[in-house]
């Protein structure tokens, strides 16, 4: 299980990040996006963010923690779909931004809430700090990769283009999760010693 969370987990990331290294200066210079209004749409990233950590217990009780986290690797990339199909109006344009961040913002707290939740029950208390540790280094460390990647990218075939690639990239983490035990993990095991 923890070694398809970490597949999962450090795939979305790494392909997030690829998102994250252009999405500002594709918001400001192709959508012309103002910063105040990109502060706004942040902000909106934030409360989605609130509401999916209100409705992340809710949620694991009604499908289970594994579904839950398996519907996070989805809905926190998923929406970034919005950004780079937005077009057309500024109006429109706004509304995929406001729409996108809000999603993305829901989906990494049921994706962070549920993760935490079964990485705390199935790894034995002696090795958590280690397994932690070693975990926190992958996702963190493809964070930075994923950032030069996109930066590269974006230089080399273009915003849009490397926005799609961030995007869809992400969505494919949660396929290292279909074979395992976690799509199926309906409540948590007791914690290991």
């Amino acid at each position: 299980m923890i070694r398809a969370s970490l597949l999962a987990t450090a795939t979305i990331n790494f392909f997030n990040f690829v998102f994250a290294a252009l999405f500002v200066l594709y918001a400001t210079r192709t959508l012309d996006i103002s910063p105040g209004t990109l502060g706004l749409v942040l902000g909106v990233g934030a409360l989605g963010g609130i509401v999916g950590s209100i409705v992340a217990g809710p949620t694991t009780r009604r499908i289970g923690v594994g579904p839950t986290f398996v519907v996070g690797c989805v809905l926190f990339p998923a929406p970034l779909l919005l950004v780079p199909l937005a077009g057309g109006s500024q109006h429109l344009v706004l509304a995929c931004l406001f729409l996108a961040e809000f999603g993305c913002g829901f989906g990494v707290m049921l994706l962070d809430i549920s993760a935490g939740a079964i990485m705390a029950a199935v790894i034995p208390r002696r090795l958590r700090s280690r397994i932690s540790g070693a975990y926190t280094f992958i996702n963190y460390g493809v964070r930075v990769v994923g950032s030069l990647a996109g930066g590269l990218l974006g230089a080399t075939i273009g915003m849009r283009p490397t926005l799609w690639i961030g995007t869809a990239g992400a969505l494919l983490g949660v396929l290292f999760l279909l074979p395992s035990p976690v799509p199926r993990m309906r409540e948590l095991p007791e914690p290991g010693e």
